[in-house]
């Protein structure tokens, strides 16, 4: 009887194991779209969370979110923060905080669970936490900016000078000195919690009683110092000892201060590097304490005797005060620090992923170009700094420089007239040294050093090199996808799109890593799509958009760069095609993120835009710019990309005014748009000829995929365009950074995706393969292989990978892809492709195979989401689902369509 009590108990045990595991569970909870933030706004608080069930066509019914003051708290089950209690909704993306107000630099644990389609409750997820950030003034506790030196408000130069200044300028003034600055306090009691925030100019990197304080390179972010500064937020419970404690901060220039030494994109300054802090540390006994920046902190010059983020920046190894950032250190030598003049800028937290150094390069090949003097080639153009290991004697100097090229005879070959960038190293002569540069960066896939020993065995008495990385450094977003397929070609061309990508994803996107560093829109503009399918880019499109808000002119002009540091003329600080992004970065961030809150913060600054645009219009058309920028053979007007780009922001900005509910708006914008149409078919369409103004590419292209073209002509214009294509370009490509994505779309999403593989796969014209052939190792900035070689502007190919050949998208109408599109193009020679795609609700992911009489796709669907699948088949083709044939199914076009819930599929065409 015993066994038998003990055989019933194990049973029970193990269906109710089953019943748990069948269970739908929350596999990811993020807060502000990131996991376990700092920083947060309560105004900006928002949650989701992606699931998963062993279950197919799941969706969720209902949902519990919970938040609590201590993780004591949420796991006893006293919500006393917030408790939605049981939600009946689908809704598991962008839920936004409802509750009480929220304290400033708090700490809060929250968890949330969920119901499924049968309504059974998931269990909870793992308990989760944010932190909030400074909200007033106040917040920060009489923290005062300081510094080393300040500037009087006369020698500010906003905005910068473009280049460089003319020589016996009065204005031209020198580099600004790097500070350390530090502060010893003490802890008499036991520590719950420190959290520190901070914000240094135009960058720091801060340290705890030795230790760095995160791994950031060029905090904090990059933006309109007189508008917008940003903030980092740090817990460093762990680093704070009993006792003796010490700060420590070295500031450096970045885009603060740029003075005309070396190369110099522009001049000027806001001011001299500055520092603002505030450590606020909790006591177990529930007491606190605010360590603040002020008078009493100490100030001394850095060793590093020079830094611009364009020129370079040189360190002097002697110059090293051993323990400075400790405590016990003896700084009777350093000044007080100063009070600075307070920047204009109101403090904002930093909410994007920081800049980090994500990858570590060695050199392939090492060449002694000249006397003590030696070219390490990584084999891989990115942005990044070298990382140097090296021995020698007390005041030895190294002249380090990075570069894109080589001469001819094998010295490096900083192109495009942005020499000079380098760096320098003075050694302190104390065994093994290793140094890499803190406040700069380049493009670099070739490192020259000048003055060392070229081999061991020389018997010179120079330095030696003993070590030598290539450091690169990007934005920290999470990768949000991957693709492969079975041509070896399309292959490379993803990964030389990917190097230039995350090459000029800062904390801004950057135009290149050499000549500009500027953040012109047009790049967020052409490639937001492409950039999304590679790393996810919501916090740093937030914050892009916040830069333009701050750029933008009295009279509503958003400016082709943002922020502006630089003020250009003509098209280039006025070009519809890149001033649009500050429309449509909130409409991508709707459509692919599900956010409406964006687009509620953002409307006035988009309409204030849109009646300018308004207003420079002649006959609804706008017939300035720069135009298809980079284009081959120059053939496209200028008004066809400004005035299709005109009709598309409008549209957008109609159907905006609408999901917020200023309904006049929406029929205003929607009217205006209309007439735009018409004005656009009346200037550049013949309707004989079927031509929108001369044929090119970019012409034709843009005008279908922006909905420009009438439907009554939409078959006729695209087979204009690719009878052109074939017959008069040869299958060459001619669109430049604005036309080429539309060129790109207009064939995969309209029945023509074999011309397009045609196009793309050949490498003798120039495109993509061409400039692989050449030796390109990231996509570069002109179709011929010329200029910067390393920038993302012409990477749309992208789109076709992921959205055609993969087949993952989603449906017109579809938000933040809660109803996929999934529609495989097993073109050309193809005979496999897989890709993943990071949305809002999970993972997608396909993977298809191809031989003579079969076609395979599997594909799995995240929770609570939809598809229709789009699989290549004819009418009496058999369909298999998980090897059972389906039956309900309909064919259109030579597909077969299917719809599907969430779930693992295996869907066979025979």
């Amino acid at each position: 009887m015993k066994g038998r009590k003990i055989t019933l108990l194990v049973v029970f045990l193990l269906s109710l194991g089953h019943t748990v595991k069948a269970q739908m569970r929350v596999v990811a909870a993020l807060c502000g779209n990131r996991a376990n933030p700092v920083g947060i706004n309560p105004s900006d608080l928002f949650f989701s969370w992606e699931m998963q069930s062993p279950k197919q066509a799941v969706m969720q019914s209902a949902y519990q979110l919970v938040i609590a003051s201590s993780k004591a708290n949420v796991t006893a089950g006293k919500f006393d923060v917030f408790n939605t209690d049981v939600v009946k909704s689908n809704r598991s993306i962008q839920v936004h905080y409802s509750g009480k107000a929220l304290q400033s630099a708090q700490t809060y644990f929250w968890k949330v669970r969920v119901w499924d389609t049968d309504k059974k409750s998931s269990a909870w997820s793992a308990t989760q936490q944010f932190t909030t950030g400074i909200f007033t003034p106040a917040d920060w506790k009489n923290a005062r900016w300081i510094g080393y030196e300040d500037m009087p408000d006369s020698g500010r130069i906003v905005p910068f000078v473009h280049l460089k200044m003319k020589a016996g300028d009065p204005q031209i003034f020198k580099n600004a000195r790097s500070p350390l600055l530090r502060k010893e306090f003490t802890t008499a009691r036991n520590v719950a919690k420190a959290l520190l925030f901070i914000s240094g100019l135009g960058h720091y990197e801060a340290s705890i009683n030795g230790r760095r304080i995160g791994n950031a390179f060029l905090a904090p972010g990059w933006t309109s110092y007189d508008k917008t500064i940003l903030y980092n937020t740090y817990d460093i419970t762990g680093q704070l000892r009993p006792g003796s404690n010490a700060i420590g901060v070295m500031l450096g220039n970045g885009f603060y201060s740029i003075s005309q030494e070396r190369y110099v994109k522009g001049t000027g300054t806001f001011g001299n590097p500055k520092l603002i802090a505030l450590l606020k540390i909790t006591y177990t006994d529930g007491s606190t304490e605010h360590i603040i920046s002020d008078k009493s902190w100490k100030a001394t010059p850095s060793p590093i005797t020079f830094n611009t983020i364009y020129g370079g920046e040189d360190y002097d190894a002697r110059l090293e005060q051993k323990g400075w950032n400790k405590a016990a250190f003896s700084d009777k030598t350093w000044n007080d620090a100063v009070l600075v003049t307070t920047p204009t800028g109101k403090l904002l937290p930093e909410i994007d992923y920081p800049v980090l150094f994500l990858d570590s390069l060695s050199a392939k090949k090492t060449t002694v170009v000249g006397q003590n003097t030696v070219v390490y080639d990584f084999g891989q153009n990115c942005s990044g700094i070298p990382r140097i290991n090296v021995t020698g004697k007390a005041g030895q100097t190294l002249k380090i420089t990075p570069a894109e090229l080589l001469h001819a005879d094998g010295t490096v070959n900083q192109a495009d007239g942005v020499t000079p960038h380098s760096y320098s190293y003075t050694l302190k002569g104390d065994g093994e040294e290793i140094w890499q540069p803190r406040f700069s960066y380049f493009a670099v896939r070739y490192v020259q050093i000048e003055g060392v020993r070229v081999n061991k065995e020389e018997s010179s008495q120079l330095p030696l090199v003993t070590g030598l990385t290539v450091l690169h450094n990007r934005n920290a977003a999470p990768r949000n996808g991957t693709f492969a397929c079975s041509n070896g070609l399309f292959n490379r061309i993803y990964t030389l799109t990917d190097w230039a990508i995350k090459s000029n994803l800062q904390s801004y996107i950057t135009d290149n890593p050499q000549r500009e560093k500027l953040s012109w829109q047009g790049e967020q503009n052409f490639m937001r799509t492409a950039i999304n399918y590679t790393y996810n880019v919501y916090n740093l499109y937030r914050s892009l958009i916040q830069n333009m808000t701050d750029a933008q002119h009295e009279n509503g002009l958003v400016p082709d760069i943002a922020p502006e540091y630089v003020k250009f003329e003509g098209p280039f600080v006025d070009s519809p095609e890149w001033g649009t992004t500050a429309i449509l970065d909130s409409w991508f961030l709707y459509q692919f993120y599900g956010d409406t809150s964006v687009v509620h913060k953002t409307y006035r600054m988009m309409t204030r835009y849109a009646d300018f645009l308004e207003s420079r219009a002649v006959d609804n058309l706008l017939l300035y710019g720069l135009g298809d920028w980079l284009d081959i053979g120059k053939v496209t007007p200028v008004g066809i990309t400004a005035t299709a780009y005109y009709y598309h922001s409008i549209t957008a900005l109609s159907r905006m005014a609408e999901l917020i509910g200023k309904s006049e708006d929406a029929a205003r914008y929607r009217n205006l748009a209309a007439g735009i149409k018409t004005a656009f078919n009346k200037k550049f369409f013949n309707p004989d000829k079927k031509l929108y103004a001369t044929g090119s590419q970019t012409a034709m292209a843009m005008s279908l995929n922006m909905g420009l073209v009438e439907e009554t002509y939409r078959k006729d214009v695209l087979n204009k365009l690719v009878a052109t294509i074939q017959a008069i370009d040869a299958n060459r490509l001619t669109a430049g950074d604005v036309g080429n994505r539309y060129l790109i779309k207009a064939l995969y999403e309209n029945s023509n995706p074999e011309t397009l593989f045609t196009m793309t796969n050949r490498d003798d014209v120039p495109g993509y393969g061409y400039l692989l052939k050449k030796g390109a190792t990231a996509l570069v900035e002109t179709w011929d292989g010329k200029s910067s070689q390393n920038q993302l502007a012409m990477g749309h190919i992208l789109e076709w990978f992921y959205e055609g050949i993969a087949g993952i998208a989603q449906e017109e109408n579809s938000v933040a892809f809660k109803h996929l599109k999934l529609r495989p193009q097993p073109v050309g020679d193809l005979t496999w492709a897989r890709g993943s795609f990071h949305s809002p609700y999970g993972w997608i992911k396909t993977s298809w195979t191809k031989a003579a009489s079969r076609f395979s796709y599997q594909v799995d669907i995240p929770v609570n989401t939809t598809a229709t699948v789009y699989l290549p088949a004819k009418t009496g083709s058999k369909i298999y689902k998980n090897g059972k044939i389906v039956r309900d199914y309909k064919i259109e076009a030579d597909r077969a369509l299917l719809e599907l819930g969430s779930g693992t599929y295996v869907l066979t065409v025979e």
